[in-house]
């Protein structure tokens, strides 16, 4: 027995949801997964460049990816900043601080952030308090 096909049309548009809404379902999400110190000011560090308009994503170090690679990356206006988020205690490894040399020699932007008020130089819109 043929089964029957569902109709569709082709003048249906499919909507998107905005990407505020995409921010908030992602929050819900991301919620508690982990606590550990460094993931803490990581997310409040993500959150509020994406809150000031920069396109920021996470890397996560896996086999095969370069060794001391910065744990975020953010993108405004042109311009590329690659972001170690450290505690207010803990220190760079020699890969990261290679992987930092890197950047730096290639006449990109690195910073090291232990806190929000780190990328305070980066904000364009919002300012923490």
């Amino acid at each position: 027995m043929a089964k029957a096909r569902r109709a569709t049309s082709p003048a249906t548009t499919p909507t998107y949801p905005s990407r505020e809404q995409l921010l908030a379902e992602l929050k819900g999400q991301v919620a508690a997964k982990r606590t550990n110190p460094e993931t803490i000011i990581q997310r409040q560090i993500k959150t509020l460049l994406e809150m000031d308009g920069w396109y920021v994503f996470r890397i996560h170090q896996s086999l095969g990816s370069t060794a001391g690679i910065a744990d975020l990356v953010a993108m405004a206006d042109g311009r590329t900043v690659w972001i170690e988020v450290k505690t207010p205690k803990g220190r760079q490894s020699p890969a990261q601080k290679l992987f930092e040399w890197g950047v730096r020699d290639a006449g990109g932007e690195y910073l090291l952030a232990r806190s929000e008020d780190d990328i305070k130089p980066l904000l364009r819109r919002v300012k923490p308090q």
